[in-house]
């Protein structure tokens, strides 16, 4: 079976992507805890971040702080929550950074998470526009 993230890298998995570059893809999560839950994957099939390539360290990571602070302006968040799961409670077998906006009082505690949806395809198409602007400017 395909990965799922390796497909929306391909472009052949509809997903709302927010940056793109020649290492990674940043995409709207489909069930985010908040609106703006932003995926930033590495081009490759790599599951765990001990195996993504050093060279890669620093543009991977470059792009996960990008999209943190594009948070901020696009979207008001006032900080953002940034994770990755290795092996263990990862639900796609494919390197993910989870970048997630955060607001004081947000419902968010530990690590019980209420996971949502977006309203309608047009929600998530705006919130990921907000974000590729930011990301652009």
């Amino acid at each position: 079976m395909e990965c799922v993230f390796c497909a929306v890298v391909a472009g052949s998995v509809p997903a709302h992507v927010v940056h793109r570059d020649e290492w990674t893809v940043a995409f709207l999560d489909r069930r985010p805890l908040f609106p703006g839950h932003t995926l930033v994957v590495p081009y490759g099939h790599v599951e765990t971040l001990a195996e993504l390539p050093a060279e890669l360290l620093e543009p991977y990571f470059s792009v996960v702080q990008r999209v943190a602070v594009a948070m901020e302006g696009a979207l008001g968040a006032a900080g953002s929550f940034v994770a990755a799961n290795n092996r263990i409670s990862q639900s796609v077998p494919h390197l993910h950074v989870h970048v997630v906006p955060r607001n004081p009082k947000d419902g968010l505690r530990g690590f019980f998470w209420p996971r949502g949806r977006y309203r309608d395809e047009e929600e998530a198409a705006e919130v990921a526009d907000r974000l590729r602007a930011a990301l652009e400017g």
